[in-house]
């Protein structure tokens, strides 16, 4: 099984989106999310390569994979993958990404 990396900041994105799900609608909810989020980080971790460039925010080193409305943020020339961001995809993303690499 492909393997792949959550950084700090990743995991603490991850950690603040299922809160914020659960207290607004449901754990049951959240654990939904959760599911579709670690199949997206496993897919692109068995597909590195996988998504599409964002040059206007990082270099060509890192993809974003959808898993809608989310966007998997991740460094795909390394192994394991390593994952920098969880973010809902209408963030203002270069703000949030600002610090990421």
């Amino acid at each position: 099984m492909a393997q792949y990396r959550l950084t700090d900041d990743a995991r603490r994105d991850l950690d603040e989106l299922l809160e914020y799900i659960a207290l607004d609608s449901s754990v049951e909810r959240a654990m939904k999310v959760f599911a579709r989020v670690r199949d997206g980080m496993r897919k692109a971790a068995e597909m590195p390569g996988s998504g599409h460039y964002r040059e206007d925010l990082l270099d060509r080193s890192f993809k974003f994979w959808m898993v809608k409305p989310y966007l998997i943020v991740y460094r795909w020339d390394v192994e394991p993958i390593r994952i920098i961001a969880v973010v809902h995809g209408a963030r203002d993303l270069d703000a949030f990404l600002a610090t990421r690499t």
